[in-house]
């Protein structure tokens, strides 16, 4: 491993599902990782880990510890989603660049995980990073002003448009077990995914080779190569489970909070052929199949276990 004193650091705003399975992979790389989270316990649960977590949330900055830190790191990765209040993670660092504005001279590498809705609804079509982003949704709209508002800081910016995210403890088998997984029907409707792992993966092959230098953005799409009406993904879910997959209910009869409509409001399909062509990287699940054999297969050793 590589001594702690040279070992490369990377700071990451918003240490949750994704950025912990990326940081436990660059930890075993020898990676020295911190970041942000929102209660003590949070923190204190990932300093056994190896982690440092600083507390910071809307309502409090960062720490002159975190900033200390910060400014310190090879690399800051930015998966704080944002909400109709702003970006917190996004005014921490504006705010940081406008009293330093040499503070983070020092990254080579700077990322933001985005999501695959700023492309808004292309009517089942094929969409690459080269298309035009043409979101209509309050969803869509705000997460494209953010990319804009991370893009005009001058950093070395790698954005990464993240597909339906799925995983341990959070796929159609989960849904399923709860009793809360649906079939839905609307005729033509197509979603891409991409497993947890898959999005540590890409990450990891863009910090070790970085694309962007300072005042460049990079883009790529985070997503497995099979877009598919949802409702297959339940019914292979339960094929696996060995248990009847819930009644199909047209879309139209569905009873859905506005968040989870709006999901359905663009049809798209994802091309993410950008990552194995730059950044050489190949999807350990390159369709949802793969990614909940993977799952069915660890729930059961741990059932064995």
């Amino acid at each position: 491993m590589t001594d702690s004193i040279q070992a490369p650091r990377l700071f990451c705003f918003g240490l949750g599902y994704s950025a912990q399975t990326l940081a436990r992979r660059l930890l075993a790389q020898g990676w020295r990782i911190a970041g942000t989270v929102r209660s003590d316990e949070k923190a204190q649960a990932l300093a056994q880990t190896g982690i440092q977590a600083f507390v910071f949330d809307e309502y409090q900055g960062l720490s002159a510890q975190a900033i200390d830190w910060l400014c310190g790191a090879d690399a800051m990765l930015s998966s704080v989603p944002g909400n109709d209040r702003g970006d917190v993670a996004l005014e921490a660092v504006r705010a940081l660049l406008a009293d330093r504005p040499q503070a983070l001279a020092g990254l080579n590498w700077a990322g933001y995980l985005s999501t695959t809705v700023v492309y808004g609804d292309w009517q089942g079509a094929k969409v690459d990073e080269s298309c035009e982003t043409k979101a209509t949704t309050e969803r869509g709209l705000r997460r494209l002003a953010f990319e804009q508002a991370w893009s005009a800081l001058g950093l070395p910016l790698h954005i990464f448009r993240l597909a339906g995210i799925y995983g341990p403890g959070r796929s159609a088998l989960a849904s399923l077990k709860s009793g809360k997984a649906r079939r839905l029907d609307k005729p033509g409707q197509v979603f891409s995914r991409i497993h947890v792992e898959d999005i540590a993966g890409v990450v990891a092959a863009s910090l070790a080779r970085p694309v962007a230098k300072a005042g460049q953005v990079e883009i790529y799409n985070v997503c497995d190569s099979f877009s598919c009406p949802p409702g297959e993904v339940i019914e292979y879910a339960a094929q696996l489970m060995g248990v009847e997959p819930p009644p199909l209910i047209p879309f139209e009869e569905a009873d859905l909070s506005p968040m989870a409509r709006s999901f359905y409001a663009d049809n798209k399909r994802v091309d993410s052929s950008k990552l194995a062509r730059e950044l050489g990287y190949t999807l350990s699940f390159p369709t949802y199949r793969e990614g909940l054999d993977h799952e069915w297969q660890a729930l059961q050793a741990q059932q064995t276990s």
